[in-house]
């Protein structure tokens, strides 16, 4: 079950949901705290840099149903566990090490 959720259902022109995917994209672009206004409510999220886009079109008969979903982790990224991203010791660090 999700800490929180909102949903709303209503009907709108073609244009209008054009406005509000337009909206949507913007306030994506603009940067990490987005702002949307849904039906004169006002929501603000943080978006991750990164985010998982999932795109479907199904059609059954005459109906057609598009869903675009995005996910993001409000995680920290996890530190790299490369050699190159641990700290270098130098010879003189060694050496004090194995004297302590």
């Amino acid at each position: 079950m999700a800490d929180v959720e909102i949903k709303r259902k209503i009907r709108l022109s073609r244009k209008q949901a054009g406005e509000r995917l337009i909206a949507l994209g913007k306030a994506l672009v603009d940067g990490k705290t987005s702002e949307l206004e849904i039906g004169g409510d006002s929501i603000r999220f943080t978006v991750a840099d990164q985010v998982s886009w999932e795109f479907e079109l199904e059609v059954e008969g005459d109906e057609m149903e598009l869903e675009i979903e995005l996910k993001w982790s409000t995680a920290a990224p996890a530190a790299a566990a490369s050699p190159a991203a641990a700290p270098r010791r130098t010879k003189s660090a060694r050496s004090a090490e194995g004297k302590a």
